[in-house]
């Protein structure tokens, strides 16, 4: 589990904060839901609706993240990232995940966060930035938002993504029995991962019932992610056995990935602008499939949305 830090609640931002405040979590506070957010890494570290856990907790042993947002890349590379000729070690997800964020606004269920390049970041990937992230609580959802703003002289190829882990099964339900829908009809196969997490153009089917119904079991997840190439779907459900279900709705993630570990208490429905470098892809990091170019002074905005449903 991970440690527990100094909670900083949003209501009192307003007012000069102590060094206690300063240093820990923001809790956000809607009705009976509550978010609660670490300022490294800008992550969820817990959402609840009405006293239900709805983020799994994190557990080294087994995942020790719990929702990590993803940038400047997503997914793993082939031996680093090449930007005119020279080789960076940017490792898999990037490293948002490990930024400590700044506030720029805030509000009793609502803050930004952002954090800029630096010497670090610059070492890994050689662009100058400005990445917010921004969490908003109502009664019965959860809203996150990426903006990405290119503050460099040159395009700059980007990838953003995000991985929370839900809790599977939610209080009161039992593991067998779910199940995730998509809104669309999806095809019955995904790329076959490569060793090193590199995508092969060969696929493997999954059991999809008509198209858009894929019944959840710890075999599907035995060999590696479920990757949804330009999904047709903006939205799904992930379904659990007594009736309750979390809803996603997607803006400009065009890719989705479905992922646990066998046996494991949780399920990452994930959301990608980019993905993964191809088997044998030696380009430059402007070439590589997925990638988005913003142009100097442009600004991106990609949001996703959970709404809870509980059990009738």
């Amino acid at each position: 589990m991970r440690s527990q830090a100094p909670v900083a609640e949003v209501a009192d931002l307003g007012r000069p904060q102590s060094t206690t405040a300063a240093t820990g979590d923001i809790v956000l506070a809607s009705g009976e839901a509550r978010l609660r957010v670490a300022r490294v890494g800008a992550e969820a570290l817990a959402w609840s609706v009405g006293g239900v856990e709805l983020l799994w907790p994190g557990d080294p042993a087994i995942w020790p993240d719990i929702s990590p947002i993803l940038f400047p890349i997503v997914g793993w590379t082939r031996d680093g990232v090449r930007v005119a000729g020279k080789r960076y070690d940017l490792g898999v997800h990037g490293f948002a995940r490990t930024m400590t964020y700044q506030i720029e606004a805030a509000s009793a269920d609502f803050v930004r966060l952002v954090a800029r390049d630096d010497e670090a970041t610059r070492a890994l990937y050689p662009f100058a930035f400005a990445f917010r992230v921004e969490h908003r609580l109502t009664p019965g959802s959860w809203e996150v938002a990426l903006e990405i703003e290119n503050t460099d002289v040159s395009p700059m190829p980007y990838a953003c993504g995000l991985h929370p882990g839900f809790n599977w099964p939610f209080a009161g339900a039992a593991r067998d029995g779910a199940q995730f829908r998509f809104a669309s009809a999806e095809r019955a196969e995904v790329p076959i991962i490569a060793p090193g997490g590199l995508f092969s153009q060969q696929t493997r089917p999954i059991p999809l019932v008509g198209g858009t119904t894929l019944p959840l079991d710890d075999a599907l997840f035995a060999r590696e992610a479920l990757c949804f190439l330009d999904a047709a779907s903006r939205s799904a459900h992930f379904e659990q056995a007594d009736g309750s279900a979390l809803e996603m709705t997607l803006e400009d993630f065009p890719h989705l990935a479905l992922w646990t570990k066998p046996g494991a208490p949780f399920l990452s429905p994930e959301s990608w602008t980019g993905y993964g470098d191809p088997l044998g892809f030696a380009g430059d990091l402007h070439e590589k499939p997925a990638m988005r170019i913003l142009g100097p002074g442009e600004i991106a905005r990609h949001r996703a949305a959970y709404r809870f449903h509980p059990a009738v």
